[in-house]
């Protein structure tokens, strides 16, 4: 079952021949941080990516921004969101430029297109150009941007680099939700520009469990943010990713706190339950996400019939070809020790 300390964790099949096997690592913590179950090695160390973006967003709140410049609670859910450029993205983005006083050609990426197919062809007959805000992770930027001029006024546009005001802050924020020294985080370059941080699988897990039950946050400030802050998510789930997609679907569940990242690393809390979950693919893929996660509520034993309806309706596990067809299944196949 296991092989470089990944576990196997799902199978997909093609007729009657096994043709994909996606490995990878999930960890499931306890309210007190302590793993309770897990497929594949609870330490290996994964990049957050996207999934980091609600811990990110925690700075700005904690440091009364969103009050300061009159944000609206729809508006501040953008920052941990990585949006698909659909109308009510640009939207909110563009107000909170224009109430923070910031300019979007700051933002460091190169002009885009939306992600959303209807929103870019809407641009095309427009004749609109690409541009920066329709970036996935504008909104996560811009948060950025807030916190270095606050914190660096004279320096806003620098807000990516690592030694920034704004990105010291940021990786403070993340040492503490994800109880890991910030010395021993790996940091890399994402690939919206920005630095990525990297910890144990285990400690990702711990990080979605404190912004699920935030009691336990250690941080008196950031507790605080987060108490005002993960209620607008579920208020707002639309704007942690767009119409349809899992990241926007499963926050519409009260009881979960839940943001995925490129290259397969998604994280969960459950509030009731108190619990923290970790899951990541090595190679990347997502399209199994939904399979990964109602295996894993399944063998937790969490049940929301809204929620499983959700994840069926994105990947029932069936696999069509081009024309529609059931061509081949999809299965998870892992087991929670």
């Amino acid at each position: 079952m296991y092989e470089n300390n990944c576990a196997v964790l799902t199978e997909e099949y093609r007729g009657s021949l096994l043709d994909l096997v996606h490995e990878g690592y999930i960890c499931v913590v306890d309210e007190n941080g302590k793993v309770i179950r897990h497929a594949g090695d609870p330490n290996a160390m994964v990049y957050y990516r996207s999934a980091s973006k609600p811990l990110q967003a925690l700075p700005v709140i904690a440091m009364g921004l969103d009050e300061k410049y009159g944000l609206t609670d729809e508006e501040t859910v953008i920052f941990s969101g990585s949006h698909l450029g659909e109308p009510f993205h640009v939207e909110a983005i563009t107000s909170i430029a224009a109430k923070a006083g910031l300019d979007l050609d700051d933002l460091v990426m190169n002009p885009t297109v939306p992600g959303s197919t209807s929103a870019n062809e809407e641009r095309i007959r427009k004749g609109l150009p690409k541009a920066k805000i329709y970036h996935n992770c504008s909104g996560k930027h811009t948060g950025a941007m807030l916190i270095q001029k606050e914190l660096d006024p004279e320096h806003i546009r620098d807000y990516w680099r690592p030694d920034s005001a704004a990105q010291k802050e940021i990786l403070r924020a993340i040492s503490v939700l994800s109880e890991f020294p910030s010395q021993q985080i790996d940091i890399g370059i994402d690939g919206c520009g920005v630095p990525v941080f990297a910890v144990p699988m285990k400690n990702i897990a711990v990080a979605f469990k404190n912004i699920a039950c935030i009691d336990t946050i250690q941080d008196a400030s950031l507790r605080a943010a987060a108490q005002r802050y993960i209620p607008r998510i579920h208020h707002y789930p639309l704007m942690m990713r767009g119409t349809d997609f899992l990241c926007s679907m499963i926050n519409y569940d009260p009881n979960i706190v839940a943001k995925g990242g490129a290259n397969g690393v998604y994280g969960i809390g459950l509030k009731k339950e108190r619990i923290g979950i970790s899951f990541k693919l090595k190679d990347g893929t997502e399209a199994v996400w939904p399979i990964i996660i109602k295996e894993i509520f399944r063998q937790i034993g969490y049940y929301n019939e809204d929620t499983f309806a959700m994840l069926d309706r994105l990947n029932s596990g069936t696999i069509l070809n081009d024309n529609g067809t059931p061509v081949g299944t999809s299965k998870a196949v892992f087991t929670l020790t």
